[in-house]
């Protein structure tokens, strides 16, 4: 009986003792397992907190820091350390923070936060955040909008009121109206009312009202807020201020959006004088090799062709690199060109932001063709104006065939994007038009625009240089054309261009390894 009661004694005293390791190790492993969850929570924390950062401050990609000046070529800027405190007061560890934009200008911010608990456990998680700008849309517009039938809309369009869209579209068309009333000339009579998105019944070629597929025209959906873009530009003039040392110290100050400093850099040119004139300005010149050529222009004759002879240019200076924020300012009128074709990232922003007259507000002309070297993603053109985008009528070839093209990403505050429609030096009499099919326009971007957006008008009976149209009558500006919207600048639109919305998150992983 003895050595069988040892026997059992010896059986369950090992039993007893894989049960204490066991228990011994899974103790362990479930602290490693929350301590692991820990480090996670602590990481995860980092990547909000520079989400929350973003939407406060979408231009500092060094955590409000100034260092370190070049960012590493793989993580880009860091590391910055934050102490991670919970809502009760305990100190749960740290988490590393390290931020790396795509591009210069690219809403797309790659946020790698490393957290690690007080006890040495870490775990890494990186997120993309992101934010839609202006330049998310084809076409997006506060006032209403109207396709015709011989006009082709690539890429998302969207109106605060309401769009006739008789032409063909290849993604969504939206309206933040279930109804609205058309205004007289932009697609009714002013009285009728019609769904937020339509077609006219009578159209049947190229596109048939009547048997489209209309399960993308979206409506209503929530506005776009222009208001916005009034602070953007003030944005925009603090880049411009802060990145050159001659007026870098303008760029803290309360006031600093109606500063008129009389000092030229690269990135700011300042009113040509303080009396305005629609005829006065500069002209900027995009080069291929990443520069520009910077002109005054004393004077504007607009119904001469082409823009040599259209405008009384006086060369200021060539080869002008563009600033490393990619933003240039001026603080008066700006009328713009490639030559013959621009390569590289770079906004041009136009306001007299000290002015509150809008009847002094600054423009931006598009002079000549406007071309990128590329079309994928490497380069980006935007243009801001206080108030309206305009199309010269010496821009296009004054006859033949042709194809002329606009390759940017406009914004027009508070006017219009538009081919205009009378002469600005004879507003009597309408601009040239071309009816031609194969007179050609082909606008490859993003157009937003406070007020009115059109390539084309119908004048109603023979006016100037209009040109005659056997279906649709005289015409001004260029009848066959085609708004295709660069589907690269959904995140990487040009420059410190304006936002619609705050930043989000894209996309989340954790890392397994680090940092």
């Amino acid at each position: 009986m003895i050595p069988a009661l040892i026997s059992v004694i010896i059986a369950f005293g090992i039993i007893a003792l894989s049960v204490t390791q066991i228990t011994i190790s899974n103790f362990s492993i479930v602290g490693n397992t929350i301590k692991g969850q820990q480090a996670f929570n602590v990481a995860e924390a980092g990547v909000n907190y520079y989400l929350w950062h973003l939407n406060h401050n979408n231009t500092d990609y060094k955590d409000g820091k100034t260092t370190p000046t070049t960012p590493d070529a793989a993580l880009g800027y860091g590391p910055y350390v934050h102490t991670y405190i919970d809502s009760d007061g305990v100190n749960e560890g740290t988490y590393t923070l390290w931020i790396k934009p795509a591009s210069t200008g690219s809403t797309v911010v790659t946020v790698r936060s490393i957290g690690q608990t007080p006890d040495g456990i870490k775990k890494t998680v990186e997120a993309q955040i992101g934010s839609p700008s202006f330049a998310s849309y084809g076409v997006v517009s506060d006032g209403a909008l109207w396709f015709g039938n011989t006009e082709e809309a690539n890429g998302p369009v969207h109106s605060n009121q309401g769009i006739r869209m008789d032409g063909a579209n290849t993604s969504t068309v939206s309206s933040s109206n279930t109804t609205y009333v058309p205004p007289n000339g932009l697609g009714d009579n002013g009285t009728n009312s019609h769904t937020g998105v339509w077609c006219s019944t009578t159209i049947t070629a190229p596109v048939n009202c009547n048997t489209r597929s209309k399960s993308d025209w979206l409506y209503p959906v929530a506005a776009v807020d222009f208001n916005q873009v009034t602070s953007s530009l003030c944005t925009i003039k603090k880049v411009a201020f802060a990145a050159n040392a001659s007026t870098a110290s303008l760029a803290t100050q309360a006031n600093a959006c109606t500063q008129v400093p009389t000092t030229r850099t690269s990135s700011y040119l300042p009113q040509r004088s303080t009396t305005y004139s629609l005829s006065r300005g500069y002209m900027i010149q995009l080069n291929t090799n990443g520069t520009y050529d910077l002109s005054y222009v004393n004077g504007e004759t607009d119904t001469a062709t082409p823009y040599t002879a259209a405008l009384s240019l006086q060369s200021v200076a060539t080869g002008i690199a563009i600033p490393s924020s990619g933003v240039i300012f001026a603080e008066d009128n700006v009328w713009v060109r490639s030559n013959p074709t621009y390569h590289g990232r770079v906004t041009v922003a136009a306001g007299k932001l000290a002015s509150t007259t809008p009847s002094k507000y600054a423009n931006i002309v598009i002079a000549d063709q406007l071309l990128y070297s590329t079309k994928n993603g490497t380069d980006a053109i935007g243009l801001v104006a206080q108030d309206s985008v305009v199309v010269a009528p010496y821009a296009p070839p004054a006859t033949g065939p042709f194809t002329f093209e606009v390759d940017a990403a406009v914004l027009a505050q508070s006017g219009d994007v538009v081919y205009t429609g009378k002469y600005r030096s004879n507003s009597t009499r309408c601009t040239r038009g071309w009816t031609n099919a194969n007179q050609q326009f082909v606008f490859y971007g993003s157009v937003a625009t406070r007020q009115t957006w059109t390539w084309t008008w119908l004048v109603g009976g023979a006016c100037g240089d209009a040109a005659y149209d056997a279906t649709n009558g005289y015409i001004s500006g260029i009848e066959n054309n085609s708004t295709q919207y660069d589907y690269n600048l959904q995140y990487g639109p040009p420059p410190s261009y304006p936002l619609t919305a705050g930043y989000n998150f894209l996309s989340w992983r954790q890392v397994l390894t680090h940092p």
